[in-house]
């Protein structure tokens, strides 16, 4: 890549620690970007991976506070997030480049469609949400227990093998699950996903270094370690109706590169 395009790369990637930290599709800002500079889908995605677990430490790290008292469900979500993460870069790295090729699209559009209907579905979670003062919690049954450790599992999956809304998918798991004040539910999202990019990272360092877009990789590490810090402090006073708009701009541009 050109040095504009690397700075390019660098901007999607400050806006997708910043989105990470707060909604959960930054994805969508460094994938379609990395596409349209001529990477491989596959190669972004692996890159792409690698790069935001620097921003996932920066955004789990300024909600720290939010995650107190959380552990009883997160000693369930960490494994199956990390197992599920297992899986999910098991098959990008195993089926044949033509079915990612062929199923990315769709999912960029189902992501697309999860962060357009973003609104809705934090609605719906706020009204799950039990209030930061309320002195009940609901307990974890075993049936609970089941269904959020099913839930985790199934979103780590999709993580590990695209990426893309997850963060929107796991609040929607929790809002179903596990209701609570929806900064503490956010909070665990975002160490989740890091989870979930750790293994991933790791994952493709050991076996898949050759295929790695290491500038690329560097670049979006660099900007999304910056990104994490002001979506931690800063993201909830941000336009949410602007966030979206570019998401699903950059999204479109990606898709058309795909499909191109």
């Amino acid at each position: 890549m050109t040095t504009w395009e690397l700075l390019a790369v660098l901007l999607a990637g400050v806006g997708a620690g910043a989105i990470n930290a707060v909604v959960g599709s930054g994805t969508l800002i460094t994938f379609p970007t990395l596409v349209a500079f001529g990477v491989p889908p596959v190669t972004a995605t692996i890159s792409n991976a690698i790069g935001l677990v620097a921003g996932g430490v920066s955004g789990t790290w300024g909600y720290r506070r939010e995650l107190a008292g959380q552990w009883p469900q997160l000693r369930w979500q960490i494994p199956a997030s990390f197992v599920g993460a297992i899986v999910g870069c098991w098959l990008l790295l195993n089926l044949p480049e033509t079915v990612f090729e062929s199923v990315v699209p769709a999912l960029l559009v189902a992501a697309l469609v999860l962060v357009v209907a973003q609104p809705r579905i934090q609605k719906w979670v706020t009204g799950r949400t039990t209030a930061p003062t309320h002195p009940e919690r609901p307990r974890l049954t075993p049936l609970r227990i089941t269904a959020m450790i099913a839930g985790t599992f199934a979103v780590g999956i999709y993580g590990g093998y695209f990426t893309a809304a997850q963060g929107i998918m796991l609040m929607a798991v929790l809002g179903i699950v596990v209701p609570d004040h929806i900064q503490r539910m956010n909070a665990a999202k975002n160490l989740l996903s890091l989870v979930v990019n750790v293994v991933a990272a790791v994952t493709y360092t050991l076996v898949a270094f050759d295929r790695i877009d290491w500038a690329a990789a560097g670049v979006i590490a660099l900007g999304s370690l910056v990104g994490g810090v002001i979506g931690a402090r800063y993201g909830r006073r941000l336009s949410p109706a602007a966030l979206r708009a570019v998401i699903v701009v950059v999204g479109l541009i990606g898709l058309w590169r795909l499909l191109g």
